[in-house]
């Protein structure tokens, strides 16, 4: 499967990706994010999710779970779930809160700390992983099926940065 890397330099890098990413993305995507505390994965999302046209704030939904934002990929309108299951106690949770339904092949469900839903989160996708390099962040996007594939290859991501 296409893989791709990148050094991020600083907070307008990982802004630029996000731009990048929501170019690309494709109805019905999985997006499982990566990294330690402070790596950048809700920076990375919430460039993501203003790029696809959102207007307002975005949250990170550490306390919620869950937050859906009304987007447009394409031209055409879309969901966006931005997930953070870092304090979520086991994957039954995960079940129980009924958010498997969301992975229904149209909206597209991005999320922190899937390891936490391991086994019964649906698989990714694209998988993002970002790692603390210097005052900057090494990322690594791998796709991880034929729609992750098509993602990848639909991004643009400036060479030079």
């Amino acid at each position: 499967m296409p893989s791709f890397k990148a050094h991020l330099r600083d907070e307008s890098h990982t802004t630029a990706l996000g731009v990048s990413l929501a170019r690309a993305l494709l109805p019905g995507m999985s997006i499982h994010l990566h990294g330690d505390l402070g790596a950048g994965k809700t920076a990375l999302t919430r460039a993501l999710i203003h790029a696809a046209g959102h207007h307002g704030h975005v949250k990170s939904p550490t306390y919620t779970l869950a937050e859906p934002y009304q987007v447009s990929v394409d031209g055409q309108p879309a969901t966006i779930i931005h997930y953070d299951l870092y304090r979520m106690g086991s994957p039954e949770e995960f079940l129980d809160a009924g958010f498997r339904e969301d992975f229904d092949g149209q909206n597209i469900c991005i999320v922190e700390w899937p390891e936490k839903a391991f086994p019964v989160l649906p698989p990714p996708d694209l998988r993002v992983n970002l790692t603390v390099a210097g005052e900057g962040r090494d990322v690594e996007l791998q796709g991880s099926s034929a729609l992750g594939s098509s993602c990848l290859q639909r991004l643009h991501f400036p060479a030079i940065l």
